[in-house]
C-alpha cells in the first residue's frame, strides 16, 4: 500500500464507484478503500437477512418462517431506475451491464382519496382508470400529446408556452386540468415530492414527464428497472469495470488520517501504512467535520407476508402518495420489491410467495424503440 496513486477513493457508495471505475477507464492508477466489509456504503444491499439484523441492532435472529437468511437481499436506499434515464445509460455506455441482469417492475401506483389505483401503462388502462372522468381523459390525453410533441429546440411545438417562463400551473390552466390530475401528473409522472415545482417554469416538469413516458415505452409493464439481486449490484458492477482497467480495491480497511500537508490533501494512512496521491475522492462520512448537515429523509423497510393490497398481487411496484392526500409538505414514496423466487416451508403458508419471470438483460439495441401515441 505504501504507493503513489493517482486518485485513492474512500468509500464504495455508487457514486464512488461510478467515479472510480471511469477514472481506471481513463488510465489513472486508483486504489479505492472502505472501512466496511462489503460494498455500497449506505446504499448497500444487506445479505444474509441475519446481517440486517446486525445493523439496527434487532434482537434474536430471523424466525425460521422467513426461510434461509441467503436468499435475501435487502436493501438501505431502496430506488428504482427510469428505463430511459441518465443511469441506464451510463450503464450501456460503460458496458457494465455485462455484470448485470434486471427486472422490469410490475407497476406503479398512486394514492388517491384513501384507496390506491394503478398508473396506466396502456391505451386500454387509461381508458377504464377511475383516477378521472371521461371528459377529464380527453383533456389529459390532450396534454400528453403536447408533452410526447414537445421539443426545447422547435418552438413550432411551444403552442404559446415559453418553456423557460410559462410556469407548469399555467400550463396545467391551458389543458384545463383538475387538481387530482395534477396531484398525479406532478408525482406520480414527474415524480417530485413537493408542489413548489408548480411555480418554476416548465421546461424542467415537462421533460420529466416525457421521460417517464420514453421509459414505459421501452418495456410496457412500468418505466422502471431493478437489479435482480438489490441496488447493491450497481456500485460492484463499476468496481468489477475499475479493477478490469488496473483498480486496486481493499475492503474492511480503517482509514485512521487524512494526511494533509500545506493545506493540500496527500495520501490516506490506514493501519500505519500511507497510500500518497494527488487526488483525492470520498462519501462525506470520512470528512464528517467538513460537511454541514441540511436536511433529512426518513426510511423505513417493512418486511411483509403478502403482496399489497389493490395491487393485483405484484411481486413488484412503486406507490406515490402526493403530499395533498395525506396534508404533508412533501410527498411519499414506497417501493416493493419481491423479485427473487422463494421456497417456503408449509408452515409458512401466509409468507409472500414471489414467482418470478425470467430476468432481463439491458443491451445498447434494447433502447432504440420510440414512443407512439394513436389517435
Amino acid at each position: 500500500m505504501n504507493e503513489e496513486y493517482d486518485v485513492i477513493v474512500l468509500g464504495t457508495g455508487l457514486t464512488e464507484c461510478i467515479l472510480s471505475g471511469i477514472m481506471s477507464v481513463n488510465g489513472k492508477k486508483v486504489l479505492h478503500m472502505d472501512r466496511n466489509s462489503y460494498y455500497g456504503g449506505e446504499s448497500a444491499s444487506i445479505t444474509p437477512l441475519e446481517d440486517l439484523y446486525k445493523r439496527f441492532n434487532l434482537p434474536g435472529t430471523p424466525p425460521e418462517s422467513m426461510g434461509r437468511g441467503r436468499d435475501w437481499n435487502v436493501d438501505l436506499i431502496p430506488k428504482f431506475l427510469m428505463a430511459n434515464g441518465q443511469l441506464v445509460k451510463m450503464l450501456l455506455y460503460t458496458e457494465v451491464t455485462r455484470y448485470l441482469d434486471f427486472k422490469v417492475i410490475e407497476g406503479s401506483f398512486v394514492y388517491k382519496g384513501g384507496k390506491i389505483y394503478k398508473v396506466p401503462s396502456t391505451e386500454a388502462e387509461a381508458l377504464a382508470s377511475s383516477l378521472m372522468g371521461l371528459f377529464e381523459k380527453r383533456r389529459f390525453r390532450k396534454f400528453l400529446v403536447y408533452v410526447a410533441n414537445f421539443d426545447e429546440n422547435d418552438p413550432r411545438t411551444f403552442e404559446g408556452v415559453d418553456p423557460k417562463k410559462t410556469t407548469m400551473r399555467d400550463v396545467y390552466k391551458k389543458f384545463d386540468l383538475g387538481q387530482d390530475v395534477i396531484d398525479f401528473t406532478g408525482h406520480a409522472l414527474a415524480l417530485y415530492r413537493t408542489d413548489d415545482y408548480l411555480d418554476q417554469p416548465c421546461q424542467e416538469t415537462i421533460n420529466r414527464i416525457k421521460l417517464y413516458s420514453e421509459s414505459l415505452a421501452r418495456y410496457g409493464k412500468s418505466p422502471y428497472l431493478y437489479p435482480l439481486y438489490g441496488l447493491g449490484e450497481l456500485p460492484q458492477g463499476f468496481a468489477r469495470l475499475s479493477a478490469i482497467y488496473g483498480g486496486t480495491y481493499m475492503l474492511n480497511k480503517p482509514i485512521e488520517e487524512i494526511v494533509i500537508e500545506n493545506g493540500k490533501v496527500v495520501g490516506v494512512k490506514s493501519e500505519g501504512e500511507v497510500a500518497r496521491c494527488k487526488q483525492l475522492i470520498c462519501d462525506p462520512s470520512y470528512v464528517s467535520d467538513r460537511v454541514t448537515k441540511v436536511g433529512q429523509v426518513i426510511r423505513v423497510i417493512c418486511i411483509l407476508s403478502h403482496p399489497i393490497k389493490n395491487t393485483n398481487d405484484a411481486n413488484s411496484c412503486q406507490i406515490i402518495i402526493p403530499q395533498n392526500q395525506v396534508n404533508r409538505k412533501s410527498g411519499l414514496l414506497a417501493s416493493a420489491t419481491c423479485l427473487h423466487q422463494l421456497t417456503w416451508e408449509p408452515r409458512a403458508r401466509s409468507s409472500f410467495l414471489a414467482l418470478t419471470t425470467p430476468p432481463l438483460t439491458l443491451r445498447r439495441r434494447a433502447m432504440t424503440s420510440k414512443i407512439f401515441i394513436r389517435g
